[in-house]
């Protein structure tokens, strides 16, 4: 599967991935996107989601660990750099079976925070494989 272009940041969004993760890179080089890997893999609940979230996202040490801050710092933009952000979540499946209302609750904050950079003409691309 081959990841879209990523510099339109029209198209931009969280987008289900089922191709290789390892594929988004090259291509938020191509489009100079910065890149981050979230990696869910054994995580378990609202605490560890975010600590697991401010790790890979690279989020300022005084990231206050909860919905409202997460939203905050999706929305920074000396967070997001000068040209957008291409962000795989990895392992995903099991945390969204396991705790569905945080899942729903993480997805609505990346949405929102994807359609606030779209409105900017930056790309904000969320990939959950």
């Amino acid at each position: 599967m081959k990841p879209p272009d990523l510099a339109v940041a029209a198209d931009a969004g969280v987008r289900e991935w089922s191709g290789a993760a390892d594929a988004i890179k090259p291509a938020a080089a191509a489009a100079k996107l910065k890149y981050c890997v979230v990696d869910l893999q054994g995580v378990g609940g609202k605490n560890e989601l975010l600590t697991a979230l401010a790790k890979g996202l690279k989020l300022p040490e005084h990231f206050g660990n909860n919905w409202d801050a997460l939203a905050d710092s999706l929305e920074d933009s000396d967070w997001l750099g000068n040209h957008g952000m291409a962000i795989v979540v990895r392992h995903a499946a099991a945390y969204r079976k396991s705790y569905r209302v945080d899942w729903e609750t993480l997805a609505d904050i990346l949405s929102e925070a994807a359609e606030y950079w779209q409105e900017r003409h930056k790309p904000f691309w969320v990939f959950v494989a």
